[in-house]
């Protein structure tokens, strides 16, 4: 079960950025999961729940946004939805590709956070304008 790894270093980033913003606790942590990251999503919830305990994280809702997987077709010279991940065709003409344009996401992409007075988002714009990736394969 690699969710219990990924939601340890789910903890560790955002309590990192939580307190760079000041935060007393954490609220609300927001992620991106492809479809294709081999990520069980109520096992991730199951050991969130259990990785935050003690941890300015405890009680935090877990949002998790879930991100299909797109496809570029060099034939069409467009991305498209895959109907099936059993079947990774084009939608429009069908031709086989491989070029993956989205699905393999895991991100942290928001956090909700307690700073005593107020609640403040810290998103990936207050995050060096990027996401922070989290480990798509851990053993």
């Amino acid at each position: 079960m690699h969710e219990l790894s990924i939601a340890q270093h789910l903890v560790e980033i955002a309590t990192e950025a939580a307190r760079d913003a000041g935060a007393r606790r954490v609220t609300r942590v927001g992620i991106r999961v492809g479809e294709l990251s081999c990520v069980h999503r109520e096992a991730l919830e199951f050991c969130f729940d259990i990785v935050t305990k003690g941890t300015l994280l405890e009680g935090a809702e877990l949002t998790i946004e879930e991100i299909p997987v797109e496809v570029y077709c060099p034939s069409c010279d467009r991305v498209s939805r895959l109907e099936s991940i059993q079947r990774f065709r084009c939608a429009r003409c069908g031709q086989a590709t491989a070029d993956i344009r989205r699905g393999r996401e895991l991100e942290l992409d928001s956090l909700e956070v307690d700073g005593g007075e107020e609640s403040v988002g810290v998103t990936p714009d207050s995050l060096d304008d990027r996401p922070v990736q989290l480990p798509a394969e851990s053993s």
